[in-house]
């Protein structure tokens, strides 16, 4: 074999295994991106069920409270706007989630008023699922924040962060808690 050949099957042999490299590269920051967006989906769901579980406990408490109307109005509000952000919207959730814990912390407060409420199995039942949905909704962001973490250090990393520019990957955002209060963990005990 002549020099020329040789030289002409190194430059392919090279050409290939950058080309398969950047597949490679490009594929595996797709699936991170994707992990990224299904753990998001993954919060979605708990936000959804913890929306869905909130007007019963209003309810319960309301038969005991009914002086307590503009917490229950606050209460229901947060919620309404909680469950109207747009889903794809990480710090507009947060922000309408901060707020929407900050009605629940007002509407636990005012049950604290109430012992015989805090003694009917419907509330306890009601204040054990808010309890799981919570511990369910930190899980769901732990493991959002990881992937969101994960994905971007891969696109900014070189040199996946070339193969990242060319196909417009975008950094994603941290489902972060914006209240420094909210940053104890909640209790829903009643």
């Amino acid at each position: 074999m002549s020099g020329g050949i040789i030289a002409v099957i190194v430059v392919v042999a090279i050409i290939l295994i950058v080309g398969l490299w950047w597949i490679a590269t490009r594929n595996g920051i797709i699936a991170s991106r994707n992990r990224v967006e299904e753990s998001w989906s993954g919060i979605d769901v708990q936000l959804k069920r913890r929306h869905d579980l909130i007007p019963n406990l209003v309810s319960t408490v309301k038969g005991y409270a009914t002086h307590e109307q503009q917490v229950f109005e606050n209460v229901t509000k947060a919620r309404a706007d909680a469950m109207a952000t747009p889903t794809n919207d990480v710090n507009q959730t947060a922000a309408a989630e901060g707020t929407l814990n900050r009605a629940m912390a007002d509407l636990r407060a005012v049950a604290e008023n109430y012992p015989d409420l805090k003694a009917t199995e419907n509330f306890q039942q009601l204040s054990r699922n808010l309890s799981e949905l919570e511990d369910e909704i930190q899980a769901s962001r732990r493991i959002y924040n990881s992937n969101v973490q994960s994905y971007n250090t891969k696109i900014q990393q070189f040199p996946t962060s070339v193969v990242a520019n060319q196909g417009n990957f975008d950094d994603k955002e941290f489902f972060e808690i914006t209240d420094a209060a909210e940053r104890e963990t909640p209790n829903v005990t009643f």
